[in-house]
């Protein structure tokens, strides 16, 4: 098995939205949305390496929501 950087990406992201989770389920906002931006972002850059247009979508769309959530609650 060869590790690429999409490998190391795609796991550094998954563990990081998992502390996304965590911190949701404890009630720690923002910070939440904070890790889930960066899991976010990390699956998009594993969408791009892989050329993968679902990927892609659904992170650029989850971005979106998140950053409009942040700002509207500011």
């Amino acid at each position: 098995m060869t590790y690429d950087t999409a490998f190391f990406v795609k796991w550094v992201a998954s563990a990081i939205q998992i502390l996304g989770y965590t911190a949701t389920a404890f009630a720690l906002t923002p910070w939440n949305i904070y890790l889930f931006l960066i899991g976010v972002a990390g699956w998009l850059i594993v969408g791009i390496l892989w050329k993968d247009r679902a990927i892609i979508l659904i992170h650029v769309v989850a971005a979106a929501a998140m950053l409009a959530g942040l700002a509207s609650s500011n």
